[in-house]
């Protein structure tokens, strides 16, 4: 049960002072919108937030940057550099690498990147956050209940375990000397002001008051969306959930956009007319800057992104650990269909082109998403190291990414990439649109006016045909096929992605049923599938969970079927909805 609560509620509680661990993504536009609110509760002074940066070589200099006035982050940034330079220069923003300036905090944000380590969570950077702030709140004042937001994304449980069992290390005993909650964010690179703005947003708790505080603070920058109030559990399922599912549709996208390249079937059409069938259409077939949302997506390069690789294996950790059979967990079987998607797309290439064995190739676009410079499971530098492994000359380019960025280090790819675009065309052979950059699509006359370039492979739905057509340049893509779907196959498509819900459905409820059968303790931290289903429908790129049922059979089009619905169909088992 919960601990009593020392008396903080929505009537007397003040907010004097906000700390934000962690200027990245999510850590430096939450500071920076925090501040510039100029929030007063329970206080006639606006709060002021300190944001907290560990001294390393790759980040320490973000501390210098905020204080001088300039956002961290980079990329096409829609009124974050603004934001946080008037909130520097009221003398509401400010950053430190000294912990200890938080002991006083009213409320501290925890923006930590989390990752796994194979299928559980790797929470290393988490924790060594963490330790620094236990020591640090260990002398704050005696009757201040610091309330510990986790913007951090999290696999389900740890909030109840692991953080909990954290702080009473340093003798701070979650409901009495100390409040966590969690808000997973939903930011995204190149709308970060944007979104946090408009997308509605979750609160969770250990305490039932904590959601409530949360969701009071947040009001003030959530200002087109609402704060939605739930317990830490549900909060960790629904997040995990909503880039897990997302993942399903790509891969359920991907068996169909490979079946459609195969054949000469235009997979946009396809997708158009069974989303509408759906009732989940969008706008992303006809601009390759619009996120898609639809249920069938749109398949490109590959997977990448902080989240969707990681966060189906999360929502999993907990099962994994009893050795639960997952053979037919859609979830973690789109891993493997995603996980393709490199080497794929460059073998249909050589289908198109023919052997590219001794050509050079282009490859533009190195951040994972469109005017980003975030480059964390880069799709692209998948595709790179398929290459140098083949022995095959190529060159990336990226208007975005910097030339020491942490991930082209890793995987010792620093010395392939250029960020001129001239010295990229130069001598290509053969092009690969990796990422939609606005940049490639104001700049496409120098692809078109270059003599040495052969052909181009359009992996991000970035060009129209039309473009290329007397430019006596070869041009293909993913999903470019020129037939027109028969109704049989969109018939097809549309029973095959009913089945698939609804054994996604099916494989969450039995999550669900697992969760609170060996986690919950009691009555507010209890998850209900309904709840669950509810909250994820408010996530803006679309998470439509259907109701669980029975998957009778598995569809067929002149002998291809999904994998994924093969998936469905085996994990059949008598469900309830209870």
């Amino acid at each position: 049960m919960a601990a009593k609560l020392n008396p903080i509620n929505l009537e007397n509680w003040k907010v004097n002072k906000i700390g934000v661990i962690g200027p990245g993504i999510v850590g430096m536009p939450m500071a920076a919108m925090l501040a510039y609110a100029r929030i007063k509760i329970g206080t006639i002074e606006p709060a002021k937030v300190i944001v907290l940066q560990r001294e390393s070589v790759n980040s320490g200099w973000k501390v210098d940057a905020i204080n001088s006035g300039k956002s961290v982050i980079g990329g096409i940034e829609p009124d974050l550099d603004k934001i946080t330079h008037d909130a520097v220069k009221d003398g509401l923003l400010s950053a430190s690498h000294d912990y200890s300036v938080l002991s006083d905090a009213d409320v501290i944000l925890v923006s930590v990147q989390t990752d796994k380590k194979g299928f559980e969570p790797d929470y290393g950077p988490l924790f060594g956050a963490l330790e620094k702030l236990g020591e640090a709140l260990k002398k704050k004042p005696e009757n201040k209940v610091p309330l510990v937001i986790f913007e951090s994304t999290l696999a389900p449980t740890t909030m109840d375990t692991l953080i909990r069992e954290h702080f009473m290390k340093y003798g701070l005993q979650e409901g009495k000397d100390i409040l966590l909650g969690n808000s997973p964010n939903r930011v995204m690179p190149g709308r970060l002001v944007e979104r946090i703005q408009s997308s509605d947003k979750l609160a969770g708790g250990l305490h039932p008051e904590t959601p409530k505080l949360i969701s009071k603070l947040y009001s003030h920058i959530v200002t087109k969306g609402i704060v939605f109030q739930t317990n830490s559990l549900t909060a960790e399922i629904v997040k995990t959930l909503e880039n897990a599912y997302r993942d399903v549709r790509i891969a359920f996208s991907t068996e169909i956009v490979r079946y459609c390249d195969k054949n000469d079937i235009n997979f946009y059409a396809v997708r158009d007319r069974v989303n509408s069938l759906l009732s989940q259409s969008d706008k992303a077939t006809a601009d390759p800057n619009v996120v898609p949302s639809g249920g069938i997506l749109i398949p490109m390069l590959g997977v990448g992104g902080h989240c969707l690789p990681k966060d189906g294996i999360l929502l999993w950790w907990r099962n994994i650990e009893r050795v639960t059979d997952t053979s037919n967990s859609l979830i973690l079987n789109s891993r493997i269909i995603n996980d393709e998607s490199p080497s794929y797309t460059f073998q249909q290439a050589e289908e198109y082109f023919g052997n590219l064995k001794n050509k050079k190739i282009a490859l533009l676009g190195v951040a994972y998403r469109f005017n980003s410079e975030d480059t964390r499971n880069s799709p692209t530098l998948a595709l790179a190291n398929y290459l140098r492994e083949q022995g095959i000359n190529y060159v990336m380019h990226d208007p975005y990414v910097k030339m020491d960025d942490q991930n082209l280090l890793r995987f010792k790819q620093e010395s392939h990439i250029t960020g001129d675009i001239n010295e990229a065309l130069r001598n290509a052979d053969y092009l690969f649109i990796c990422t939609a950059h606005k940049n490639y699509i104001d700049e496409v006359n120098k692809l078109l006016t270059n003599s040495k370039i052969k052909g181009i492979m359009d992996a991000c739905n970035i060009y129209n045909f039309d473009i290329f057509k007397s430019s006596g340049k070869l041009y293909t893509g993913i999903g470019r096929g020129k037939g027109k779907p028969e109704h049989e196959f969109i018939s097809f498509v549309y029973e095959s992605f009913r089945a698939m819900e609804i054994g996604l459905a099916n494989e969450l409820l039995r999550l669900i049923e697992f969760y609170n059968g060996n986690y919950v303790h009691d009555e507010f931290n209890k998850v209900d599938f309904h709840e669950v289903q509810r909250l994820a429908k408010t996530c803006s790129t679309g998470c439509e969970i259907a109701d669980p049922g029975k998957v009778d059979s598995v569809p067929e089009y002149n002998g291809f079927s999904s994998r994924l619905v093969h998936c469905a169909y085996l994990s059949n088992s008598v469900v309830s909805d209870e």
